[in-house]
């Protein structure tokens, strides 16, 4: 490796040749020095989705002359200060520049606290400026089922722009125009609903700001948990528990699956159950229905149905495909399903008067929920769902402290309960490794030796494996953000590519990095792999699971028993499978 010496903040380094100003002090960021207090701040740098940060305070001294710290390279013998006074004094003017065209209701806004410029503001000295002047406000957009775009608040970082377009193939919003008087829109110029939107969240992810945050429905549970005459059921998603502490300053990748369940009881709720009950439920169905399709020469590749932001992009840019896609609905729909059915007829309830709320890390389970064909008993599935941010404000506001609540709170059975295969939906490659837990077992009739398929596992786009099931080789694919999935599906129709089983997730590293998930930062981000280090909790959950096959678990064997008869009967296909349409 080539390396050149260089001096930041007073400190010696030999860093690689060719990175660059930014680079270097992200380097820094791992040794223990003072300069860790004072590092190069960005607005629009995201790893790999901005690679440039023209905010203007993306700035450091080098050898006396302020520059761009994302575009110019380290040289050898080169000075950098991070904090100089010229360069403090441009970080300011470019936060005023910024401020001049930007909504100042930090107060109301759903990002205050998690906003990367409100820490820049505070951190330079910024308290109380002006509002913008009326007439310059536009008008909020708020005719998509799921999120808010706000461009009074937008920076014009282009974060947005360039994940819609570059990681999910998608390109609802565009750019026009260069610095603060760019214009950032739907492509459509009727709002995000009419545009290719769908709803992965991806946007509200990267943005630094509020600009684009999901549509809340708060007030929607407290109403339901103060009505005396309904039922409240909470769900809460896998990767849930993997992401939530980091807003109640928890480090990356811890679990806290009960404090959840404690905290969710402490807010009122009549039943708390966990979403890997109907991820168990959902491998059974889907591992039978791939049985099938291979035995009877069915429609293949089968692709999985679990995620709602894939089945949305399907309908939209692969309509020629929807036979492919398994019919099961995603695991919070079918246990939505279950709780006004089964659950209904056992405890004596009306399901009229049941209210099931879904606790997601995606924000396309808001709109998935109200898709035609999800409402198994007669009544929708799903009526609230709320993502993680959401639970957070939540506690917060109800003054529930997560690090006060008791780890080892169980959930509700017998809808609480699941297996580790059900955990790991929330990783990609985690609905795969569950499938061929199951599947290899119903095939071959013989208990698995080893249950861990490391092939699919990581953070890799796309993840490629064969599995001798019983003497067959069965060819199977994983992928995750929608451009990669434009990819393999493309090898796949034009013939280049051959799987019988594909599992699709709209966002990189599946639900761990969901739209819906605690805001990470540029910092964070770049030290740091946060979905790999999310996904990391769900697998360690998996491996003390005392149940780690979705077929086992004893509960799904109940609901069986006494209520579905089999899988992929005619009760098991009315409640638990659904249909799609093209766009």
């Amino acid at each position: 490796m080539n390396v050149v010496n260089i001096k930041l903040n007073g400190y010696d380094y030999a860093m690689e040749k060719g990175m660059t100003v930014l680079d270097a002090s992200f380097e820094t960021m791992k040794f223990k020095k003072e300069y860790l207090n004072h590092p190069i701040p960005t607005l629009y740098y995201l790893q790999g989705i901005v690679d440039v940060d023209e905010s203007g305070v993306c700035v450091a001294e080098v050898d006396g002359k302020l520059v761009n710290a994302s575009t110019t390279r380290i040289g050898e013998g080169m000075e950098i200060e991070t904090m100089s006074p010229k360069a403090v004094e441009a970080r300011k003017e470019a936060l005023s520049r910024i401020l001049a065209v930007h909504d100042k209701d930090c107060l109301h806004c759903l990002r205050s606290s998690s906003c990367e410029l409100q820490t820049l503001l505070k951190d330079y000295g910024f308290t109380d400026e002006p509002d913008i002047p009326d007439d310059n406000i536009e008008e909020i957009d708020t005719s998509s089922v799921v999120l808010i775009r706000d461009n009074n608040k937008c920076i014009r970082c282009k974060r947005c722009v360039n994940v819609c377009a570059k990681m999910q193939a998608v390109s609802a919003i565009a750019c026009t125009g260069t610095g603060l008087d760019a214009t950032i829109a739907p492509s459509s110029p009727s709002g995000l609903a009419a545009a290719s939107c769908v709803n992965c969240g991806q946007c509200v992810a990267v943005c630094p700001v509020g600009a684009l945050v999901e549509k809340t429905c708060i007030d929607e549970v407290n109403a339901a948990l103060a009505d005396p005459k309904k039922y409240v059921a909470v769900q809460v998603a896998p990767a849930v528990r993997a992401a939530l502490g980091e807003d109640f300053e928890f480090p990356l990748g811890i679990d806290v699956e009960g404090r959840i369940a404690e905290g969710l009881r402490l807010l009122g709720f009549d039943k708390v159950f966990d979403t890997k009950f109907g991820a168990d439920l959902t491998i059974v169905e889907e591992a039978n229905e791939l049985v099938d399709r291979i035995a009877h020469d069915g429609v293949l590749p089968m692709i999985t149905s679990c995620c709602p932001g894939w089945i949305k992009y399907a309908e939209h840019f692969y309509p020629d495909m929807l036979d492919n896609i398994s019919s099961c609905k995603s695991p919070h729909q079918m246990h939505g399903a279950i709780v006004k059915s089964f659950l209904a007829e056992r405890e004596g309830l009306d399901k009229e008067d049941i209210v099931t709320v879904s606790v997601m890390p995606c924000t396309a389970k808001k709109f998935e929920c109200t898709r035609n064909d999800e409402d198994g008993a007669g009544v929708p599935d799903v009526d609230i769902v709320v993502t993680t941010n959401e639970l957070a404000k939540m506690f917060k506001d109800a003054g529930i402290q997560l690090e006060a609540m008791n780890p080892a709170t169980a959930y509700d059975h017998p809808l609480g309960f699941g297996t580790g295969a059900g955990i790991i939906f929330g990783a990609s490659g985690g609905v795969m490794e569950a499938a061929l837990r199951t599947a290899c077992e119903t095939i071959s009739g013989k208990e698995l030796d080893a249950f861990e398929f490391a092939a699919v596992r990581g953070m890799a786009g796309i993840k490629e494996a064969s599995v001798d099931i019983d003497g067959a080789d069965v060819r199977v694919a994983v992928v995750s953000g929608l451009a990669n999935a434009n990819m393999l599906l493309t090898k796949v129709k034009n013939g280049e590519a051959d799987y019988q089983f594909i599992e699709v997730m709209a966002c990189p590293g599946g639900c761990v990095n969901g739209g819906g998930q605690p805001h990470q930062g540029a910092y964070a981000r770049r030290l740091a792999d946060v979905p790999a280090a999310r996904a990391a909790a769900l697998y360690g959950n998996d491996s003390e699971s005392e149940v780690r096959k979705s077929h086992e678990n004893p509960y799904i064997k109940l609901l069986y028993d006494e209520y579905l008869e089999k899988p992929g009967s005619e009760r098991a296909h009315r409640l638990l499978h659904t249909t799609y349409a093209m766009r």
